[in-house]
């Protein structure tokens, strides 16, 4: 395990730790099933990610259980819309970015977000974001994968375009996103860092939805770059500069990971049928899926 890496499994010392509890305090729930624990070998061992959920759980306001339609709303992620076919969860996916998904949350059109925003002050993702679009609101982000962004260009890059300010070159068009896309507000950071506007850039008349979009794009000469994920460019045989490795979050109410739609998409994440296509899609980094990535 890397170093600083938080454990997966706990012992019963170490997850009283986590929760400021006594051992005897946590020996007591963990016998009574209270929480997520299991006796092996006489020792008790606690699953982190799912104590965590647990703990969230807990803290939530009493009231009316309202439980949103299966829906994930957000940002497109090529894996992600796999997933959900393969795993036969049940859940339909919404696109529209990642500020969107989170918009749909909040109205409880969704039982999740599927969002990458970063937070530029603090280098982190989407915990910001989901504080802005749902304030005072408790919510896990589970890790879904890491992911790399780049520039998406024609096969054999016969501009040469390396970088993201060869973008702001007068003769190149650009397949860009809609406003409230991650991958948009990640092209502005990424622009903003290297002393350009956005609107130095030259784009299509119509934003694409979707990385797939961005991709086809491309692959038609209806544009000369664009700004998405490894695996669509890879799937049409494109050129590929990768410019940033981005975490990519499944955001949901700590209850709604308990429902049966998302429990069944994150058991099927932990497969090696999945671990196979993310490693043949490209682009992926899936050893974190289902650990928590921030806990509001």
């Amino acid at each position: 395990m890397a170093a600083g890496t938080q454990p997966e499994i706990l012992t019963l010392k170490e997850a009283a730790q986590l929760l400021r509890l006594s051992e005897r305090a946590l020996y007591d729930l963990a016998r009574g099933a209270k929480l997520p624990a299991a006796q092996l070998g006489g020792k008790w061992l606690f699953p982190r990610a799912a104590l965590l959920l647990w703990l969230a759980r807990q803290a939530e306001a009493p009231g009316q259980r309202l439980v949103p339609p299966p829906i994930l709303a957000g940002s497109h992620d090529p894996l992600l819309d796999w997933a959900i076919r393969q795993s036969g969860c049940g859940l339909a996916m919404r696109i529209g970015g990642s500020l969107d998904g989170l918009a749909a949350l909040a109205a409880r059109e969704a039982i999740g977000a599927a969002t990458h925003v970063l937070d530029p002050d603090s280098g982190t993702y989407n915990e910001a974001a989901c504080r802005a679009e749902l304030p005072g609101e408790p919510l896990v982000g589970l890790v879904w994968a890491w992911r790399e962004q780049g520039l998406i260009l024609p096969a054999g890059n016969p501009r040469n375009l390396q970088k993201v300010e060869d973008l702001a070159r007068p003769s190149v068009t650009v397949a860009g996103r809609q406003s409230r896309a991650g991958s948009h507000l990640l092209l502005i950071h990424l622009l903003t860092e290297a002393g350009l506007r956005l609107d130095a850039l030259r784009f299509l008349p119509a934003p694409a939805a979707s990385h797939d979009e961005v991709a086809a794009a491309v692959a038609e000469g209806r544009a000369d770059a664009g700004f998405g994920v490894r695996a669509e460019a890879a799937s049409r045989g494109l050129h590929f500069v990768p410019l940033v490795k981005e975490r990519f979050d499944l955001v949901a109410r700590p209850r709604d990971w308990f429902e049966p739609p998302l429990q069944k998409l994150l058991a099927f994440a932990r497969t090696e049928l999945f671990q196979a296509r993310a490693a043949r899609l490209g682009g992926y980094d899936v050893r974190e899926v289902g650990s928590v990535g921030f806990l509001i």
